[in-house]
């Protein structure tokens, strides 16, 4: 049985995605945010303090995007997945990276120097210039998303997925106001996914169960 530790609304949200998308049993675990603050003994899973971290056997992984990845290799075929004999390839590798590298990177110091940090230690300098950078770098999608329903291959893939938490944890943070139009019609898309509504389900459903309360939004 894969275990996956679990904060509201953070980046493990994509491995609970993908997880809902190809319909693999699991186990979710969830934790208050930040875990190595409100729940220390978490330390002693993942020393890092960090989320997600899945189980899966003798595997253990803290990356979002790349438990993705894994899962859609190890349980699959998927269609989410797009292999290195398709033209999407490189396209397809291409946003993986992108959504953490780039995409996602700006907004942690969004979040944390306008809500995360005690209030005397907050900066909305900090806060403003990297919600622009965040907002540079999401021409891409913009760009991508132009005449396109996808960003690759012509179907949804677990590129959207990893691409679609970044949206997801733009809105939660007040950024979706400035997104573009295409971005936002990308995102409402997104949205409408039953995976999607499915894993933001089963998301509420464990919160309040174990009883972890979500974090504010913006």
């Amino acid at each position: 049985m894969i275990t996956l530790y679990h904060c509201d609304a953070a980046r493990s949200f994509r491995p609970l995605w993908m997880l809902e998308e190809m319909g693999l049993p699991y186990e979710l675990k969830m934790l208050p945010f930040p875990p190595r603050v409100f729940a220390k003994d978490y330390l002693a899973i993942n020393p890092l303090g960090t989320i997600p971290f899945m189980v899966d056997g003798e595997t253990k992984m803290t990356e979002s995007s790349g438990i993705c990845h894994y899962l859609g290799v190890k349980y699959g075929p998927t269609p989410l997945m797009v292999g290195p004999e398709d033209p999407a390839y490189g396209a397809f590798l291409n946003w993986m990276y992108f959504s953490d590298a780039t995409l996602t990177f700006p907004q942690t110091l969004v979040l944390r120097y306008s809500q995360l940090e005690p209030e005397e230690r907050r900066n909305p300098q900090v806060a403003g210039d990297y919600a622009k950078w965040f907002l540079g770098r999401l021409r891409a999608v913009e760009a991508a998303t132009a005449n396109a329903e996808t960003l690759c291959a012509g179907r949804l893939t677990t590129a959207d997925i990893v691409i679609g938490y970044a949206l997801r944890l733009a809105d939660n943070i007040g950024l979706a106001r400035d997104f573009g139009p295409n971005v936002a019609a990308y995102w409402a898309r997104l949205q409408q996914r039953d995976g999607f509504k499915r894993a933001v389900a089963a998301e509420q459903k464990a919160g309040v169960e174990q009883n972890v309360a979500p974090r504010a939004r913006a």
